[in-house]
């Protein structure tokens, strides 16, 4: 042995045996640096899988299935060329801009995806963020206010996260591609040559949904034109709000078809044209108003029913009352707001200035309302003021029964002239987890009752149901709010009162499905013969409940249809401006 070979072999000897040293042989397992480069792969495969999801993930529910995926995004093509096509620096770069911008398409595509959940209609980028403040509003009164809180923080927190997952995976993206650069450039371009040929062919694994995909430019095109047209829809419709031609009639030439009479216009909420002819639905809700049809004609009332389009879904309740009240169409936050800043003369307006003592009734106010000038109120009532003791029903603050009662001993039963009042009910409002039922209208008094005897049916936490109990619930409560309106009728109905009922929008796709229409039912019922002459050719058909046959009318054409009908049989004539 050679003396370097032997003073290498004593000095090993002499560091197996210095203390603290372990010189005892490794025990099997998985090293440092295994560890280490599997977990990176994972890392990778993780960070190829977010991206491609963000790239070709579907916007829409019905769409969420694992063909939805049997895609190739070209914009995923044209990033993954670009950054292989790039020296260091300028990658760099592109991964700082495209990575946040990824995030914020993902925050998109999920807000269109609860959007038209929700509301069936993708999230407007201009308008509605408005909306927040109603969306926790509801969370709070639904799930309490430390629900509200939390609902808040996770959304803060899954947008930052969001923007920050997608930086760093499309960073370790980039890496991987310059790493593996001759298999990944093979790989694009193969890819690219399968697309063009996809696209040529039409290909496509799932209806609908093609193999060569450009959903993403699609997605940013569409909601850029729509950020245009709301920049351009402000002065269209604020010429629309001028043009009025009821807007300077006199007094004396309005409603003279209704002289004397009570008119109530409720709103039963989330009432579409699915709770009278979907199969499931139709069957409970179309029994009470067969039945209801037959009660009021045994006591003399009559009712003419047909459709009017909403210009919302889901919720939004809000803009149909706009848009039936003014004779505008009024289906965002803008128009919304465009409205209520304008002297527009309402349907309630109208009575006011033809005589008659105005007043809403609205039981889901828990807010101050300023908005309720604009509706030319003589009395309003919010939830504070209708004076409720008893327990919430789900998201609603009280019953239906309860509202309409307050209005007969509170308002109606002491006026000394002839009232319209405005009473949107909403025991039939999202989410049908607690429906109320009907009692002896004598025992209401201050709602105390329902803590005990009246709680009616309870459907479960609303996390916690199927769509089948969803749609349960919801037929429930809508057969509650339509029996209240009918009983009050045959209760404290006279010669002198028109009721004037409609639904403000369908309800959410999770009762519709996907596609439906966005009609509501309307019905008049009054006892006066003349009355209903006056709407003959309208077409609508008799009883509450309209069939598949009966016309369909714009919401907004009802403010002038009204007015016209039970108006002079001559044209108004409007006063000099």
């Amino acid at each position: 042995m050679t003396l370097p070979a032997r003073v290498r072999r004593l000095a090993g000897r002499f560091r197996s045996h210095r203390p603290g040293v372990d010189a005892s042989p490794r025990t099997p397992g998985v090293s440092p640096g295994r560890a280490r480069r599997a977990a990176r792969a994972v890392g990778s495969v993780l960070a190829v899988l977010l991206v491609f999801a963000v790239l070709v993930g579907p916007d829409r529910l019905g769409l969420l299935t694992p063909g939805a995926f049997l895609r190739i995004p070209l914009e995923g093509l044209l990033v993954a060329a670009l950054l292989l096509a790039l020296p260091a620096w300028p990658r760099r770069v592109v991964v700082a801009v495209v990575g946040p911008l990824l995030g914020l398409l993902a925050i998109v595509k999920l807000a269109d995806l609860g959007f038209r959940t929700a509301l069936d209609r993708p999230f407007d980028l201009v308008l509605d963020w408005l909306l927040l403040d109603d969306a926790y509003g509801f969370v709070r009164d639904s799930a309490g206010r430390a629900g509200a809180v939390g609902a808040a923080v996770g959304v803060v927190l899954l947008v930052g996260a969001l923007l920050l997952t997608l930086t760093l995976a499309l960073r370790r993206l980039a890496s991987l591609l310059v790493r593996h650069e001759r298999a990944a450039t093979r790989a694009v371009a193969a890819s690219t040559v399968v697309w063009v040929a996809c696209a040529v062919v039409g290909v496509r694994v799932v209806p609908g949904v093609p193999v060569a995909d450009t959903q993403l430019t699609a997605l940013v095109g569409a909601h850029v034109a729509q950020v245009d047209e709301r920049l351009r829809d402000r002065e269209v419709f604020t010429a629309k709000i001028d043009a009025d031609p009821f807007r300077d009639v006199p007094g004396d030439q309005l409603l003279t078809g209704l002289r004397g009479k009570d008119v109530i216009l409720a709103f039963v909420e989330s009432y579409g044209r699915d709770a009278v002819e979907d199969p499931e639905l139709a069957p409970q809700v179309n029994g009470v108003l067969d039945a209801g049809t037959a009660g009021l004609r045994a006591a003399g009332y009559e009712a003419r029913s047909g459709f009017l389009t909403s210009p919302t879904f889901g919720g939004g309740s809000w803009l149909a009352h706009d848009t039936l009240l003014s004779g505008l169409w009024t289906d965002n936050e803008q128009r919304h707001r465009s409205l209520l800043a304008s002297d527009r003369l309402t349907l309630n307006g109208a009575f006011r200035r033809a005589g008659w003592e105005t007043v809403g009734v609205l039981p889901a106010a828990t807010q101050p309302w300023p908005e309720k000038g604009f509706f030319s109120f003589d009395r309003y009532y919010d939830a504070e003021a209708l004076g409720y003791r008893g327990p919430k029903f789900s998201y609603a603050p009280m019953p239906d029964q309860y509202t309409m009662q307050f209005f007969q001993q509170r308002v109606r039963a002491d006026a000394d002239r002839p009232l319209m009042a405005e009473i949107p009910l909403i025991s039939s409002h999202s989410p049908w987890t607690a429906v109320p039922r009907m009692i002896g209208w004598d025992q209401v008094g201050d709602g105390s009752v329902y803590g005990s005897a009246a709680t009616g049916e309870d459907g479960g936490d609303a996390d916690d149901r199927d769509t089948g109990q969803i749609r349960a619930g919801y037929r429930q409560a809508i057969g509650y709010s339509l029996e209240t309106l009918i009983s009050y009728v045959q209760t404290y109905g006279d010669d002198d009162l028109v009721l004037v009922f409609l639904g403000d929008h369908q309800p959410a796709p999770v009762v519709t499905g996907e596609g439906a229409s966005r009609d509501v039912p309307i019905t008049i019922v009054a006892r006066d013969p003349a009355l209903l002459d006056r709407v003959s050719g309208w077409g609508w058909q008799q009883g509450l409940r309209p069939g598949p046959d009966a016309p369909v009318w714009p919401m907004d054409s009802f403010r002038d249809r009204f007015l016209t009908a039970f108006g002079p049989s001559t044209p108004p004539i409007a006063a000099p401006r």
